[in-house]
């Protein structure tokens, strides 16, 4: 009968301490590379909240807070009547342009997604002639700044009869070719041809195709591209304050109006500032696992 060799139980002994010493120095090393990415991302987040936290003190105060030398770093007790006097300025309509901004803003993105969805999966599972051509006509679009098609989209809004309606700042944004091409990317990478042609076999038609195996994988993706295309629309200003008038304006328009006054509240324009943020928050709330899970999804390969 043959035994079966052991090592030796003082080498064993001998390569403990090694092991142990690997592992303190493993963890050594780990804990030194975490303090100092945790305060890599402090000085991060201290960066990205201080004008949160630096208007929110100006909208505390009065008047007289910001032309103050010695202010104080300490919030007020004013904010909820300066909010009062934003709500209930007749100038402002400020329901009325949180609507708007709502709807729009929600529109535009679930717009944004569904096409950019569509076309990104035709550009990159389906083959057709001059595919890559149209993808790189599409991409070179994005090099035309908005502000060469203003005078042309005005005129035709102003004959068709649109100008100073919503809808006026919703069709022009309904695709985005920003938007295609992300998606494009996304799922080029993210989908397998083999499941495409697994689910071909099983009988299922190109649009049951892309219900069944496109959209669930382009979910974190279509999160993603929603909260930046609603972040954009909510604080569109440029054409939203051509084509509306005061009576039915977007949030960023109608907070412009605090402004217009020869003496100018920062502390009633700040507070307005923040309320305006406060939809936005809640947009990121819900799509920010998403966001997350599509950051690292398309950080790992393979």
């Amino acid at each position: 009968m043959s035994a079966i060799s052991t090592p030796p139980l003082a080498v064993v002994e001998e390569n403990l301490p090694n092991a142990r010493r690997s592992r303190r120095t493993t963890k050594i090393r780990g804990v030194r590379a975490g303090v100092w990415v945790y305060v890599g991302l402090g000085v991060v987040v201290v960066s990205a909240l201080f004008p949160y936290y630096w208007s929110f003190l100006i909208g505390s105060g009065d008047a007289s807070t910001i032309n103050n030398p010695s202010m104080s770093w300490l919030p007020g007790g004013n904010f909820i009547d300066n909010a009062l006097k934003v709500i209930n300025d007749p100038a402002v309509n400020f329901w009325q342009a949180l609507w708007n901004s709502i709807f729009s803003s929600t529109v535009i993105a679930a717009s944004v997604v569904l096409f950019s969805t569509l076309a990104g999966w035709a550009f990159a599972k389906l083959r057709f002639p001059g595919g890559k051509w149209l993808l790189a006509f599409v991409v070179a679009t994005m090099a035309v700044p908005m502000q060469l098609g203003v005078v042309p989209l005005y005129l035709l809004f102003s004959d068709l009869g649109w100008t100073g309606q919503i809808g006026a700042i919703i069709i022009p944004a309904l695709t985005s070719a920003f938007g295609v091409f992300w998606m494009t990317q996304y799922l080029s990478q993210t989908v397998p041809d083999e499941l495409i042609e697994a689910a071909r076999v099983d009988g299922a038609n190109m649009l049951r195709t892309f219900w069944t195996v496109g959209v669930p994988a382009a979910r974190p993706a279509a999160a993603m591209l929603f909260l930046f295309t609603f972040v954009g629309a909510w604080n569109q200003f440029f054409w939203p304050f051509i084509v509306l008038d005061r009576q039915s304006p977007t949030l960023p328009v109608a907070l412009s109006l605090l402004q217009s006054n020869y003496f100018v509240d920062y502390s009633v324009v700040l507070a307005g500032v923040l309320l305006a943020t406060i939809p936005l928050l809640i947009v990121f709330a819900f799509t920010g696992r998403q966001l997350v899970s599509g950051i690292m999804a398309g950080a790992v390969k393979g």
